[in-house]
């Protein structure tokens, strides 16, 4: 199948540096790129999916607090070094 894409100027000359260093043809190179592009797009994780590994606690668990009145408290508690 033929596919007639306008690109602009800043990614034609990425893509030809691309092509060069990797020597590649042009078309070789927007395949490739589809086809990783339409891979990782049917795999699509939610937001939440994607950094659930970065947000809260590090397990499925409930709290064992209400997070959402102590935010503050907990907060400062994590970030500001215990007092001795």
């Amino acid at each position: 199948m033929t596919l007639s894409v306008r690109i602009p100027v800043r990614v034609e000359q990425d893509l030809a540096e691309y092509c060069a260093k990797n020597k590649v043809s042009k078309s070789e190179a927007v395949k490739r790129a589809l086809d990783e592009f339409l891979a990782t797009k049917q795999s699509e994780q939610s937001p939440y999916e994607l950094g659930k590994d970065l947000i809260g606690a590090h397990t499925d668990e409930s709290p064992s607090e209400d997070v959402a009145r102590e935010t503050k408290r907990l907060l400062r508690q994590r970030f500001r070094p215990a007092t001795k």
